[in-house]
């Protein structure tokens, strides 16, 4: 088919064909592809007759993103129009008209995919920026002999200084959640404690890079400085908040596979306008329980019961 051949020939699209809806709608659900050009079975017969229709259905998620895809797409088709009516295989250019359908995002409401973007901004500053001057107060403030000099093991100091700051974030993550559902009105498509999970990994990787920054500098201010430049400034710029990672250079979007912030942007995006994708969640939450695992002993490492 024509229009086909002109979506697989494009430079601005990459298409996968399938023959029935339901393959398309798991690609759909798992993100790996943005929209589906669905084109009806009688599609010919529609041509001759003068009344042809084609439903585009975009992935909202993304509002800004939508938006442009569906420039492409109507461009694509008025493309193929014009050809047939050159060509004279139609009665008129425009004669196919374009269903436009918006998944996660009937509204086109660009919050939807803001909210779950701020909440990780909120969580990164509660988690690494608050914990990232634990231990540096305590070396500037000379404290940190006192806590050496007892029989408390490196482990129980470095768990005394996160819980606090866990619960904290635990706190907060509960004002976003009911600000994000209440307030802004954001579905949440998944279940809360799938939502839980996902960002309490992300809570404690967030700790994690706090605690080694703090561990390793005995100084506020650079380590505070550390931790805007290490957590929160690549949360806002390099995790797919405000940016498509997809429309990065590679080497600048290889470098965000080392972001924890991309994967619970992706899994706040995924549980709130989705639901529990399980093949999109899984890796994810893999990624985030790595990360804890490495930071952990990267904090144990640094941090040694004696004064350099």
């Amino acid at each position: 088919m024509e229009l086909v051949a002109g979506f697989q020939l494009s430079p601005y699209f990459h298409a996968q064909v399938t023959r029935s809806m339901p393959p398309a709608e798991k690609m759909m659900l798992e993100h790996s592809v943005d929209a589906i050009v669905r084109i009806p079975a009688d599609f010919a017969r529609q041509v001759n007759s003068g009344s042809a229709q084609v439903q585009v259905v975009l992935h909202g998620g993304d509002a800004n993103r939508a938006r442009i895809i569906q420039g492409y797409v109507q461009g694509a088709i008025q493309a193929w129009n014009a050809r047939q009516a050159a060509e004279g295989k139609a009665v008129a250019a425009g004669s196919v008209a374009v269903q436009m359908r918006l998944w996660f995002n009937d509204a086109n409401d660009s919050h939807y995919f803001l909210v779950p973007g701020l909440i990780v901004l909120v969580m990164t500053l509660i988690g690494a920026l608050l914990t990232a001057m634990v231990m540096a107060r305590e070396w500037e403030r000379g404290t940190i002999e006192s806590l050496f000099v007892t029989p408390v093991r490196i482990e129980e100091i470095l768990l005394g200084k996160t819980i606090p700051y866990f619960l904290l974030g635990m706190i907060g993550l509960a004002l976003c959640i009911v600000s994000a559902k209440y307030l802004f009105h954001v579905p949440l498509r998944g279940t809360l404690p799938v939502l839980l999970g996902a960002s309490t990994s992300y809570v404690l990787v967030a700790l994690g890079i706090g605690l080694l920054i703090s561990s390793s500098v005995k100084n506020q201010m650079i380590a505070s400085q550390l931790a805007m430049l290490a957590t929160f400034m690549p949360a806002l710029m390099l995790s797919g908040f405000l940016f498509d990672l997809r429309s990065m250079p590679t080497p600048i979007r290889l470098i965000t596979y080392v972001l924890p912030a991309r994967y619970y942007v992706t899994l706040l995006q995924t549980i709130f306008l989705a639901g529990n994708v399980w093949r999109v969640i899984v890796p994810n939450m893999l990624a985030l329980a790595t990360m804890v695992a490495l930071l952990g002993l990267g904090s144990r490492a640094v941090t040694r019961k004696r004064l350099d």
